[in-house]
């Protein structure tokens, strides 16, 4: 699953344009993509603990984070996330606990708590609460109900 999500980031990301075609696929798994991720999001909290660092759910939820992100990124497939029922609100819920759990304990989810050194950052959730921030960036973009809620 985390092989399949990062090769959907890879085209999400190319340059090149997307035909009208690729649109409509992308729209058709945007649906299921949000869900999974409202349902699984929560399973990012276990990394707090640095025990489930290699949990396959957690690897999962934070890939669908990421696609989510370059999907709201482009304009076609933007307005149709943005109406998608409790996206907004559970990135902003996730985003709260994310921060609570960061104060509780070592912050695993951003970048700058997460060095300790010269190593290279390869922890999972390293950056998750920035990508959970985009994420309601995009979906506030533009949407005048969506700036409301937040």
């Amino acid at each position: 699953r985390v092989t399949l999500l990062e090769l959907m980031m890879a085209k999400l990301g190319e340059k090149s344009p997307v035909t009208s075609e690729e649109i409509s696929v992308f729209m058709r798994h945007a649906n299921f993509l949000a869900s999974n991720f409202q349902e699984k999001c929560e399973a990012v909290l276990k990394l707090a603990s640095a025990a489930d660092a290699e949990d396959e759910e957690v690897l999962v939820t934070v890939r669908l984070l990421d696609v989510l992100c370059e999907m709201t990124s482009n304009s076609e497939q933007l307005e149709h996330l943005q109406t998608l029922p409790g996206l907004l609100e559970t990135a902003i819920d996730t985003l709260k606990l994310t921060n609570l759990a960061g104060k509780q304990a070592v912050n695993i989810f951003t970048a700058t708590h997460a060095l300790t050194g010269k190593e290279e950052i390869t922890h999972p959730a390293v950056g998750f609460k920035s990508h959970l921030i985009r994420l309601i960036g995009n979906l506030c973009y533009k949407n005048k109900a969506n700036q409301d809620k937040v």
